[in-house]
C-alpha cells in the first residue's frame, strides 16, 4: 500500500536548485490574490489590453487609487481560518503598476493617494498568521516605456503610438526586470514562493514573436533568485521547463506526470472567472463546487490556489468571504484528508475522490450514494472506518472470491469491500469517509 511519501516522491522530478518543495507539497491550499490599478475600473485586470486603453487614460486609476478601508490583517484571519496555508499576492501585474515602494519607477503605490507600502502590510499581517509568502510578478509590462510592442500589447493596433515605440530596447526593460525582483527578493524577508507571469514565445503576429526565456534572461534571473533567497521554490512561467507546473482555470483529468513519475503542479482557480475584481461579473463558483476542486487537485497530487480579487477600497467583495468562511467550515472537521495527503494507488469508486496520508485512506464523496459504495482492491485492508466530521462509525463489508454474489448485485466485483452509508446524505457539503488501513506487518 502507498505510504505517506509524497514528498520524496514528487521530488524526484524536482530540480536541486529549487528550494525544498515539502512544505508546498504538504500544505496544498493557498490564496491566490490579484489586486492592483484594474481593481478600481473593476471590469477585470485585462481591461487595459481588452478596451486598448492609452496609458495616458489609465492613468486616472493610478490618480484615483485609495484603498482606505485596507485591512490585510483581516485578510489574514478570513485566509487561515478558510484553511489556507500560503498566499501570493500581485506585486506587479501586466499593467506595470508596483503594489510596493520601488525605487526603479514613480508608477508604484506610495505615489498614489494612499502613499503607503501596501505590500510591506500584507506580508507582515500574513506572516502574523502563520502563512507563507508568496509574490505574483508579471514579466509582462504594458506601461514601461522600454517594452516592446507586441499582439499582446494594449496598443497593439495604435499606428502612431508603435511608430513612436520602434526604438524601444528589450535590454533596458529586463534590467528594470530584474531589479524589480532583487528588490521584492532583498527587503522582504523570506519569501517561500515566487510566480511568474508569463512566457509566450510560441505566438506571432505579423512577424511580430512573443516572448520567453531568451526575452527575459530567465537564466540570468534565476540564478540572482537563488542567491538571494536559496530556499525558494519557482512556478514554470520562466520558459526553462521547470519549476511548479500552474495549470490555469481547469482541473487536469488525472497526475500530472513526467517520465511516469508525479510532478509537483498547482490548479489556479478562480471565484467567479475574473481574477482582478469584476463588478459585473456574477458567475460566482458554489463553495460545494470549489471545495471539489481542492480535494480533486490534491487527490491527484496537487494544490489548489484560490483566487480573490479585492476592490478599490481594499476589501473583499462579501460574496467571497462568504464562501471562504464556508471552505473554512469544511476544513475545520476534514482538514486531515488535505493537509499532507496525496494521490492514492487505488482506483476511486464513480462520484468520489481518494486521497490518502499513511494508513488512512479517505473517501470524498461527490454524489451521495443509495446505501453502498464498493471499494475495490481492498479485500482484507481495511481495520475500521468513519465519517470523518463526526468519527461515526461507517460499517463495511468484504465479499469472499467464493460466495456467491447473485443476491447482492451483479455490480459487486468479488474480492471488494461495501461500505455500509445512511440513506440520508449528511449535513455537510462534501462528506468523507475516513479508512483505517491494516499495517502491512
Amino acid at each position: 500500500m502507498l505510504k505517506n511519501t509524497s514528498a520524496t516522491v514528487q521530488r524526484k522530478n524536482w530540480p536541486s536548485r529549487y528550494g525544498n518543495p515539502e512544505w508546498f507539497i504538504h500544505d496544498r491550499f493557498g490564496l491566490f490574490i490579484h489586486w492592483g490599478l484594474y481593481s478600481n475600473a473593476a471590469r477585470h485586470e485585462w481591461v487595459m489590453n481588452r478596451e486598448k486603453i492609452h496609458p495616458d487614460t489609465y492613468n486616472k486609476y493610478f490618480k484615483f487609487f485609495n484603498p482606505d478601508l485596507y485591512d490585510p490583517k483581516k485578510w489574514a484571519r478570513i485566509a487561515k481560518s478558510a484553511g489556507m496555508k500560503y498566499f501570493v499576492i500581485t506585486t506587479k501585474h501586466h499593467e506595470g503598476f508596483a503594489l510596493w515602494d520601488s525605487k526603479l519607477t514613480n508608477y508604484k503605490v506610495t505615489n498614489t493617494p494612499i502613499q503607503r507600502d501596501l505590500l510591506l502590510e500584507m506580508v507582515n499581517a500574513f506572516r502574523e498568521e502563520g502563512l507563507k509568502v508568496g509574490f505574483y510578478h508579471s514579466l509582462i509590462d504594458w506601461h514601461h516605456p522600454e517594452f516592446p510592442i507586441d499582439g499582446l500589447h494594449p496598443q497593439r493596433d495604435d499606428d502612431e503610438f508603435k511608430k513612436e515605440a520602434e526604438n524601444r530596447k528589450m535590454a533596458n526593460y529586463v534590467e528594470y526586470l530584474h531589479g524589480q525582483v532583487r528588490e521584492l527578493l532583498t527587503n522582504y524577508g523570506k519569501i517561500d514562493y515566487l510566480w511568474f507571469d508569463f512566457s509566450y514565445p510560441h505566438m506571432k503576429w505579423d512577424g511580430v514573436e512573443g516572448k520567453g526565456a531568451d526575452d527575459w534572461k530567465s537564466e540570468e534571473l534565476e540564478n540572482m533568485i537563488f542567491e538571494l533567497q536559496p530556499d525558494i521554490i519557482l512556478n514554470d512561467r520562466l520558459d526553462l521547463g521547470r519549476g511548479v507546473r500552474t495549470p490555469e482555470q481547469y482541473q487536469p483529468s488525472g497526475a500530472l506526470l513526467e517520465n511516469n513519475e508525479p510532478i509537483i503542479w498547482e490548479a489556479c482557480q478562480t471565484l467567479n472567472g475574473s481574477w482582478g475584481y469584476d463588478r459585473d461579473n456574477l458567475d460566482w463558483k458554489p463553495t460545494e463546487m470549489l471545495i471539489k476542486m481542492l480535494v480533486d487537485s490534491v487527490s491527484k497530487g496537487g494544490n489548489l490556489l484560490l483566487n480573490v480579487g479585492p476592490n478599490g477600497r481594499g476589501e473583499f467583495d462579501q460574496r467571497s468571504i462568504e464562501r471562504l468562511n464556508e471552505i473554512g467550515d469544511w476544513m475545520r472537521v476534514n482538514a486531515r484528508s488535505i493537509y499532507g495527503a496525496d494521490r492514492s494507488e487505488w482506483e476511486a469508486p464513480v462520484d468520489c475522490r481518494y486521497t490518502q496520508k499513511g494508513d488512512r485512506l479517505y473517501v470524498h464523496v461527490f454524489s451521495w450514494p443509495f446505501k453502498h459504495i464498493h471499494l475495490e482492491g481492498l479485500t482484507g485492508k481495511i481495520e475500521y472506518a468513519q465519517l470523518l466530521h463526526d468519527a461515526s462509525e461507517i460499517h463495511f463489508k468484504e465479499h469472499n472470491p467464493n460466495e456467491n454474489l447473485s443476491h447482492v448485485s451483479t455490480r459487486v466485483t468479488p474480492g471488494s469491500v461495501t461500505l455500509e452509508l445512511p440513506i440520508q446524505k449528511p449535513n455537510i457539503l462534501v462528506p468523507v469517509i475516513e479508512v483505517f488501513l491494516k499495517s502491512e506487518s
